[in-house]
């Protein structure tokens, strides 16, 4: 890969988008590179966690315009259908928790990016702008389904159509980020987050993960009956048993995702 890093280690993925000479915006090949990473994740047994972020001062400043211009005129829905679009369904569909570590800046697609992950844990000098209408765009990427159920419509409205920097502080305050640390305790504050994950009972995780977005959309009814199909199935896990006997026992569980 040429434009992204991927390393694992103790049932930790770390994909860092490496472009930092451009704020690691988006050309193609990091677009497909970043799909076929989440995919390595995804598959690797190894894997418990993912965490998502960007080399040098940025996370992403979304779309390389310069690169846009130099492929000339291109038909934006479809680079949509084939180079975002998948990025974000592999994210929501990862039977895994992905942590997005917000070293710097997340504009446009890359504030889509952060906001399609599970958990945000941001370094207090990040910002996050949705900066489309900045030039004539709309919001893309999941933007539009994240932004609102995340601020409420009427902030996302106004973040969207005046392209408002959010501060790291702003963000935790309406809810955008889980956590706000200084820029020298981010790396310590994810290695742990991940940690936990690592270490935790993934196929419920997981199991959650896929509730919680039914959740946003289902009716009551739909969501009651969701929630027994997926205890059911969590209450014949391994982990399960292990987190029992644990409790019996009056020990702390060793869960191994199964």
């Amino acid at each position: 890969m040429t434009s992204l890093l991927l390393e694992t280690a103790n049932g930790v993925a770390t994909i860092t988008l490496n472009r930092p000479e451009v704020y690691n915006a988006f050309n193609d090949p990091l677009s497909y590179e970043l799909q076929d990473a989440l995919k390595q994740a995804e598959r690797d047994p190894a894997v418990r966690v993912v965490v998502l972020t960007g080399a040098g001062k940025a996370f992403s400043s979304g779309q390389d315009l310069k690169a846009s211009m130099e492929a000339g005129k291109r038909n934006l829905s479809e680079s949509l259908h084939k180079r975002y679009n998948p990025i974000i369904r592999a994210i929501r569909n990862m039977p895994k928790p992905v942590i997005c570590k917000l070293n710097g800046v997340a504009a446009g697609a890359g504030c889509s990016l952060a906001l399609a992950c599970d958990m945000i844990i941001a370094s207090e000098t990040a910002t996050m702008i949705e900066i489309f209408v900045n030039i004539a765009l709309v919001l893309d990427s999941g933007s539009s389904y994240f932004l609102p159920r995340t601020v409420g419509y009427h902030r996302a409205f106004e973040l969207a159509t005046k392209a408002s920097k959010v501060t790291a502080a702003e963000a935790l305050q309406m809810g955008l980020v889980n956590k706000v640390v200084p820029a020298d305790a981010l790396d310590a504050a994810v290695e742990a987050e991940a940690a936990y994950y690592a270490a935790a009972p993934t196929k419920a995780i997981a199991l959650m993960k896929k509730m919680l977005t039914k959740g946003m959309t289902e009716s009551l009814d739909a969501t009651l009956e969701y929630e027994a199909y997926c205890q059911e199935i969590a209450g014949n896990s391994t982990d399960n048993r292990e987190g029992i006997n644990a409790f019996l026992e009056k020990r702390k569980p060793a869960f191994t995702g199964n």
